[in-house]
């Protein structure tokens, strides 16, 4: 994995963490939390969306839409999690 693997990866988690962290109100973690959150969901929905049966395209804004969801995830549980 080259250099310019990894900065997508953190501009697409960013992206994603930042949606997120919008969809769901009270759930960001600030900037550095919300890559996390956005690559850990970028994972999250690369294991659970083709599971189900969901295909979203290709691309960079595909990959971006999937974390996001992924992102709204994890941040749903974690928000339960904190309860």
């Amino acid at each position: 994995m080259g250099i310019e693997s990894i900065v997508v990866w953190l501009i697409v988690g960013a992206v994603a963490g930042w949606l997120a962290g919008l969809i769901v109100t009270g759930g960001g973690f600030g900037l550095i939390g919300n890559m996390v959150i956005g690559i850990i969901g970028a994972v999250v929905a690369g294991w659970l969306l083709p599971q189900l049966g969901v295909n979203l395209g290709s691309g960079i804004v595909r990959a971006i839409i999937n974390a996001a969801i992924g992102g709204v995830i994890v941040l749903v549980v974690l928000a339960l999690i904190r309860r």
